[in-house]
């Protein structure tokens, strides 16, 4: 999409750093269970089914937008729908998340893992996204799963197993060549379905390495971060905005400034000044709301999203989101509600910041 012919490019602003008059916001998991919509079409179908069905997939991603007024959707789907074609067997069961069958914990399971093509082997994914870029007026974000998160599900075998990441931590120290070769096998894949997506049409891409924060600053840097440097140069010539988010990625922030992306997202646990401070102004930030604040009254979740708002419009570069998804229990009318005040009280403090 020419993003000229966008009605709100706000968001893509915000990823550049540029003035903006308000601020933008979106949700992680703003699409989902926490939607009677979305339960109701869970009834006929599993999550797998609904990424597969192009005009599905479409619509689900599109309700938020319609719903809560966001400034950007974020393409429905899974980070773990592109292991599939590499061959990797594996089920998302409610309450637990991706359950595989067979972990990959060989240097022979891992060779077996396939190169991804996804023109060939994901084309309903781009068809989805050729659809909404098409009815959009708001930027789409496509995203792909980030290297270490993806490895851990991969290692255990079972989202709900993978706490204390002992399997994936005992790989990484006593069997480092085959932890490298499955870190450099995911990161061509995260490279070229998220090269895809921004092919079909959308705007920017996120990474989801959620679970990276589960290792050690040494661990980080020695076995993870390379590789994130890697996705992110190759990422660089598309011209499209690269946002990275993980939780307790607080310790990690001075090498998370160096590698290249363009937006960092931040989790609750870190103040926005704090964050800045630390990442300095090359890059954007994203967050940071408590999603578990959306659950009770309405009085704290405003004094919370004001403070953020106040912190975050001193400087340009800045998305209002949540520090983790949606919950699946809020109420999507206290969603619309935070929407709306965001968006207001974001409007009166950069117009009182332009008139100093």
């Amino acid at each position: 999409m020419n993003h000229s012919e966008l009605r709100n490019d706000l968001f893509l602003r915000a990823c550049r750093r540029e003035p903006v008059d308000r601020l933008p916001v979106w949700y992680m998991r703003q699409a989902g269970r926490y939607q009677p919509e979305y339960r109701e079409i869970k009834k006929s179908f599993s999550l797998l089914e609904i990424t597969d069905r192009p005009e599905l997939c479409a619509q689900v991603t599109r309700l938020p937008v319609e719903q809560l007024g966001v400034d950007a959707a974020i393409l429905f789907s899974d980070i773990m729908v592109p292991l599939g074609p590499m061959g990797v067997h594996y089920d998302i069961q409610g309450g637990v998340g991706p359950v595989l069958p067979n972990p990959l914990r060989t240097q022979e399971a891992v060779r077996a893992l396939r190169p991804l093509s996804p023109e060939r082997d994901l084309p309903h994914v781009l068809e989805t996204i050729r659809l909404l870029v098409a009815d959009l007026d708001v930027p789409l974000i496509g995203f792909a799963g980030g290297p270490f998160t993806l490895a851990s599900y991969m290692v255990e075998g079972r989202a709900d197993l993978t706490r204390d990441y002992k399997r994936t931590k005992q790989m990484m120290h006593e069997d480092t060549q085959v932890w490298e070769h499955l870190m450099r096998s995911l990161s061509e894949m995260i490279v070229d379905y998220l090269r895809a997506q921004i092919a079909a049409g959308v705007s920017a891409v996120q990474i989801f390495d959620s679970w990276v924060g589960a290792l050690d600053r040494a661990e980080f840097v020695r076995f993870v971060l390379p590789h994130l440097k890697v996705i992110a140069e190759s990422l660089r010539a598309t011209d499209a905005p690269v946002i990275f988010f993980g939780l307790h990625t607080a310790p990690f922030f001075p090498e998370l400034r160096e590698i290249g992306v363009d937006v960092i997202g931040v989790d609750w646990h870190t103040p926005i000044a704090q964050a800045r401070s630390a990442l300095g102004q090359r890059v954007a930030l994203q967050g940071n709301l408590d999603p578990g604040l959306l659950l009770g009254p309405w009085e704290p979740l405003e004094q919370a999203a004001k403070a953020i708002v106040e912190e975050a419009v001193t400087a340009p570069g800045f998305i209002f989101n949540l520090g983790h998804g949606v919950i699946k229990e809020t109420d999507p009318a206290q969603l619309a509600r935070l929407t709306e005040l965001v968006h207001s009280y974001s409007s009166q403090q950069c117009a009182a910041l332009s008139q100093r």
